[in-house]
């Protein structure tokens, strides 16, 4: 089992250079059949206010872009894709999830928006957080500002989730935030954390600093991608998982 990040430097609203480019670093990784790769929140556009220019209904372009990614590599892909939910009253910020048979295995809705970048004003927030079903173990997707919001990742937990992902466009002005965060999530909840972010720089002249991470659920970092667009992987060891929270059952001492 394992798990990948793929960190790029998103070209700003540009959905089919963007789909090049992961086609590309996917090209130089060697990975397994049955890998689940992330790719950052709006990967395909950057994080834009732009929603109703950008967004997409589920037919495309971006979703089956991701859906014939998954098949052809035999692999599990979780990416962020502006939809055009007709239920909604604005676009919402997604993460979808599909399968090596190319089928839509799981979808979520960023549930916390980013209000300081006016996100709440553009996007329509999701209800409910998710889990789905990879190999034999259960995982919790969510997106960006969502890591600041510890509760979502606890309730994730105690419904099964052995691994927490988070896609996301995170700023460099708050990196030790992101990275703090990370093995936070990971430790209390003594999950695998596989986290993406974004590198280099938008339009507005702000700035990605990546750190793509996988950090294991004792809050050891397997992997750190750098500054650089590139792919980072890592085997899970779900048995060594298991043992750890036999051995310390924090989890089994928590009260409300």
């Amino acid at each position: 089992m394992h798990l990948a990040c793929c960190q790029l430097n998103i070209a700003w609203e540009d959905k089919e250079g963007n789909c090049r480019r992961v086609e590309a670093l996917l090209d130089a990784a060697s990975l397994p059949a049955g890998t689940l790769v992330l790719l950052p929140e709006m990967f395909a556009t950057g994080f834009t206010m732009a929603a109703e220019n950008v967004a997409e209904p589920l037919e495309g372009p971006t979703a089956p872009f991701l859906s014939d990614l998954a098949r052809r590599r035999e692999i599990f892909v979780q990416a962020g894709v502006v939809i055009r939910d007709p239920l909604a009253p604005r676009p919402r910020n997604e993460a979808l999830v599909f399968a090596p048979d190319g089928k839509l295995w799981a979808r979520y809705a960023k549930l916390h928006l980013f209000s300081f970048a006016d996100e709440p004003r553009h996007y329509a927030a999701g209800e409910a957080g998710t889990c789905f079903a990879w190999q034999e173990t259960t995982v919790a997707p969510s997106i960006c500002y969502d890591l600041r919001f510890p509760e979502l990742f606890r309730e994730a937990t105690f419904r099964g989730a052995e691994i927490l992902t988070v896609i996301a466009c995170w700023p460099a002005p708050r990196e030790e935030h992101w990275l703090a965060l990370l093995r936070a999530r990971a430790i209390e909840n003594q999950c695998y954390v596989a986290a993406v972010n974004r590198c280099g720089q938008d339009p507005s002249g702000l700035t990605y600093s990546g750190r793509s991470q996988i950090v294991d659920p004792r809050g050891a970092i397997l992997a750190d991608a750098g500054q650089h667009e590139g792919v980072i992987q890592v085997a899970v060891d779900r048995a060594a998982q298991r043992a750890y929270r036999q051995e310390f059952p924090a989890l089994q001492d928590r009260r409300l």
